[in-house]
């Protein structure tokens, strides 16, 4: 629901007993960060749209950008729902392959051809992911590698899994880019500049050459501003590069039902049916939160890079983080620290 604040381009810092936070359990919290989430590089608290809690940490400050790995599916998500807002894409029930009329189907490729974007969206479109010993994996760094990453895609879409069952998906949400493009002749990133991050203050990002397709460029240390693929589509999965305060803008967005300074950057009814409950915790590329009376959502990628929206406490939490392997999970922070430091 909207709150009855004005979210502007301007940040305010307030301290926490002004909005309802115990600042003493804050503390514990930063020695928390300190000694055991030592790859956390920015972690910022919002309450009723005042930032409580900013801390840096290895070097990085607020302007920094980071490489947040599978949040970017989340602003994937809010372009979809804004192209459909503005009318670029009459609806999540189109047919995926509508979209790409020069992919040619086999005859026998049923399921392939009435995939719709709502699937992809809570990634229950079949995919065929299988190594040797039948474990299922997706192939992304055999994607990187590909001519023409949506033909690949589209060749793995609809094949061996069980339609309509959860199945993670990053390479899904970057066929959902590649539909914003298509529907709009924009890129996701210069659709993102005009109709997301202009209007809520955040940086836009600028286009940047990818000169070669190696791990590092992809995946890895050499993540610039918005990778995108050999076509010039948009990583609609991963690759997004952006500051903690930006994270921050985002998830306040949300949580403000679409509104930002009086404008309705997203519809409401996209924001609610994006993250409504259901069996799977997964909304349209949101992780659901219901864990004891707390509910919510979170953009979440790897290392522990986080947005964590939770409506009925009025709270955004944001983490930046360096992306490692195996992190330690990041919602008990919340559930320990955060959470119980509200005081009203």
């Amino acid at each position: 629901m909207p709150r009855d604040y004005r979210l502007t381009e301007e940040w305010k810092t307030v301290e926490p007993s002004s909005v309802g936070l115990d600042e003493k359990k804050l503390l514990n919290l930063e020695e928390v960060l300190q000694s055991q989430y030592k790859n956390t590089n920015g972690f910022i608290i919002i309450r009723k749209g005042l930032i409580v809690f900013e801390k840096y940490y290895n070097g990085y400050g607020p302007l920094d950008t980071h490489n947040v790995a599978s949040v970017t599916k989340s602003y994937t998500s809010a372009l979809v729902g804004i192209a459909i807002d503005e009318g670029y894409i009459d609806s999540v029930d189109q047919q995926v392959l509508s979209y790409f009329p020069e992919y040619v189907s086999g005859a026998d490729d049923i399921i392939k051809r009435t995939i719709t974007i709502r699937e992809l969206l809570t990634m229950t479109a079949p995919f065929a992911w299988k190594t040797g010993n039948k474990r299922r994996f997706e192939p992304l760094d055999r994607l990187r590698r590909q001519r023409n990453w949506v033909a690949y895609i589209l060749n793995l879409m609809g094949r061996d899994g069980l339609r309509g069952s959860f199945q993670y998906c990053t390479a899904g949400a970057h066929l959902l880019s590649a539909i914003i493009t298509r529907a709009t002749g924009m890129s996701a990133r210069e659709f993102a500049n005009r109709h997301l991050f202009r209007p809520t203050g955040m940086k836009e990002i600028p286009n940047y050459e990818m000169k070669s397709f190696t791990l590092d460029d992809v995946f890895g240390k050499d993540v610039t501003g918005w990778i995108k693929d050999p076509q010039g589509n948009t990583t609609g999965g991963w690759g997004l590069t952006i500051s903690p305060r930006d994270m921050a803008r985002f998830g306040l967005l949300y949580l403000n039902g679409g509104t930002w300074d009086d404008k309705q950057v997203i519809s409401k009814e996209w924001i609610e049916e994006s993250t409504a409950i259901n069996p799977n915790k997964y909304g349209y590329l949101w992780w659901l939160i219901d864990e004891e009376n707390i509910s919510g959502y979170t953009a979440a990628g790897s290392g522990g890079n986080h947005i964590f929206c939770i409506p009925p406490k009025d709270l955004v939490v944001v983490i930046a983080a360096k992306i490692i392997q195996k992190p330690q999970e990041r919602w008990p922070l919340l559930e320990k620290y955060i959470i119980p430091a509200i005081i009203e």
